[in-house]
């Protein structure tokens, strides 16, 4: 039929970035879910990197949006549109297939949301699949073996926690506490503590360059400058932060990722949870690359905590990967 040619594709459709894994080619697109609309107009001015430059500093007639939130559609004509603009760009007019990825957890509604979605913006047909399993996949996690994996998968919306075995969920977690409320809480402590009120792009460059999950590991971290409006005067103002302050900042968010690793470990068999104390725990996603998070969540499980090796593409590829399998999803139905 009509599909002989078209390729089939992966989207691993995230809160923060979204990524496009073509069968055969590997990744060809990682840009940020950012949609930058006339609001008078609802015409869409940009999409993706042009889009998220925008964020903070569009004038009244431009909005910038994330339409994603917590990892699920927010606001579904955007995404629509949003995953039209990047079907087209990696896919061209063709129709493909497409592997979606949702977080552990949603409902069935959400699910169905992303597929009606992908379909409006051009794919002859969709099915999903859970973030952590695409996650373990991409990982080069052993899924299909009968032994147990664990993976936690830490985005910019959502924290997937799963433990997995035999192809299949054994016992998992989604939590909102993930990327977005690490700059949240780091934009929230220089409000109240330095009176200084800073953007959401600010509170991201200082998670990346000098947030820490452990305080203790902190102090050998030097300060970074960063640039916000004082509350005081409301004029703009350069003050000196240390890494000390951001990780006590962040503690919360840390505390409570690891209250979800806990609790999917607590629900797991005793023979799982003795692999996963053989092959540790697997870190992927953005979250995965804060400093310290590693020994921090291992010193709290008593298990050892590694980091993917591609942790920013993993869920992609596993999402990619998946798509040799589409016949058995086909069947599913």
């Amino acid at each position: 039929m009509f599909g002989l040619g078209s390729k089939n594709i992966g989207i691993d459709l995230g809160t923060a970035n979204t990524l496009v894994y073509i069968e055969g080619k590997g990744i060809v697109l990682r840009e940020p879910s950012v949609v930058a609309k006339n609001t008078q107009t609802g015409e869409v001015i940009a999409v993706g990197s042009e889009a998220k430059e925008m964020i903070g500093r569009t004038p009244g007639s431009i909005v910038a949006i994330r339409p994603m939130k917590d990892g699920v559609i927010a606001d579904y004509d955007t995404t629509a549109a949003m995953l039209k603009y990047f079907m087209e760009k990696t896919v061209g007019n063709s129709k493909p297939a497409a592997m979606i990825c949702v977080p552990s957890g949603v409902t069935e509604v959400e699910k169905r949301a992303v597929i009606d979605a992908a379909r409006v913006a051009g794919a002859r047909e969709a099915y999903v699949i859970e973030e952590p399993f695409a996650a373990a996949i991409g990982a080069g996690l052993p899924v299909m073996d009968p032994t147990g994996s664990m993976v936690v998968d830490i985005g910019g919306g959502t924290t997937d926690v799963a433990t997995i075995s035999l192809g299949g969920i054994v016992s998992s977690r989604s939590t909102r506490m993930a990327g977005d409320k690490f700059n949240s809480a780091i934009a929230t402590y220089i409000h109240q503590n330095y009176n200084l009120l800073i953007g959401e792009r600010t509170a991201e460059t200082i998670k990346i360059q000098i947030a820490s999950a452990s305080v203790e590991k902190a102090k050998e971290i030097e300060s970074m400058n960063i640039r916000g409006r004082d509350l005081v005067t409301g004029l703009p103002k350069s003050i000196d932060i240390d890494a000390e302050d951001v990780a006590k900042a962040i503690q919360e968010v840390v505390q409570n990722i690891i209250v979800a690793i806990k609790e999917t470990l607590e629900e797991t068999s005793p023979e799982i949870a003795a692999d996963v104390i053989d092959h540790g725990i697997v870190l992927t996603g953005g979250g995965a690359l804060l400093k310290n998070l590693p020994e921090v969540i291992s010193d709290a499980t008593k298990v050892p905590v590694f980091i993917a090796q591609d942790p920013l593409d993993c869920v992609a590829i596993g999402t990619g990967e998946s798509l040799k399998n589409i016949e058995v999803m086909r069947k599913r139905r």
